[in-house]
C-alpha cells in the first residue's frame, strides 16, 4: 500500500537549510504523489530514449557533447546550463529547486565521497557571484551536489541551487524561461 500525500510534511525552509548544512541531502523527499509520476516517468523515458541521460542531453540540455569549451570550471558560460529541477523535493513552494548542470567535472574525494576542497570552492565562488549576488538575502540560497548513490543521473555532471522567495523575473532570465517538467506534463494532462 503507498503513501498518501496528506500524511507528507513539506519541508520548510529551515529544514532544507538543516539538511544542506548537515549534509543530509539523503532525506529530502518527494511527496508520494509526485514520487509515483517521477518514477512512471523515468520508466516512459528509458523506454523512450534508452536511458534518462540521452533524454537529459537531447531534449533538456541539447548539448551535442558534454566537452568542455574552458580547461576551467565555469570558465565559459557555455559549458554550464541552469535550469529547474523537474521532479523537486517536497519543500515549501515558496523554495525554487534549479539544477546546475556542467560539462566539466566536480571533482570527488574517492575517500569521501564528497566534493573536494577546491570543487567546493569553485562552486561557492559561482553560486555567490550567479545567485547570492542577485538576491535581497544571501541566507536565501544554498547548494548541494548529491552523493553518487542519490543521483539520477550519473553521466553530466550537476549540482542543485535552492532559492528561497527568488525575484521570479531573474529566475525567468537565468534558466532562460524553463518550466519544470512535472509541471508542463500536469498542464498537458489537465488540457
Amino acid at each position: 500500500m503507498g503513501s498518501w500525500d496528506s500524511d507528507y510534511q513539506i519541508q520548510d525552509w529551515a529544514k532544507v537549510q538543516e539538511l544542506v548544512r548537515t549534509n543530509r541531502i539523503d532525506l529530502f523527499q518527494r511527496a508520494p504523489s509526485e514520487l509515483r509520476r517521477y518514477r512512471q516517468f523515468i520508466f516512459n523515458i528509458i523506454q523512450e530514449y534508452g536511458s534518462v541521460m540521452k533524454f537529459v542531453l537531447c531534449t533538456r540540455l541539447q548539448w551535442d557533447s558534454v566537452v568542455p569549451s574552458s580547461t576551467v570550471p565555469f570558465g565559459d558560460p557555455a559549458d554550464v546550463k541552469i535550469l529547474y529541477n523537474d521532479w523537486p523535493y517536497g519543500v515549501d513552494p515558496r523554495i525554487v529547486h534549479l539544477v546546475i548542470w556542467t560539462k566539466f567535472n566536480l571533482e570527488d574525494d574517492p575517500e569521501t565521497d564528497d566534493l573536494t576542497p577546491a570543487a567546493r570552492q569553485a562552486i561557492d565562488a559561482y553560486v555567490d557571484q550567479t545567485f547570492k549576488a542577485h538576491t535581497r538575502n544571501p541566507d536565501h540560497v544554498v547548494w548541494f551536489k548529491n552523493w553518487k548513490n542519490l543521483k539520477s543521473v550519473h553521466a553530466v555532471e550537476h549540482f542543485h541551487v535552492m532559492l528561497f522567495e527568488p525575484d521570479m523575473k531573474f529566475v525567468e532570465e537565468i534558466t532562460g524561461g524553463d518550466v519544470p517538467l512535472s509541471v508542463r506534463l500536469k498542464i498537458e494532462c489537465e488540457d
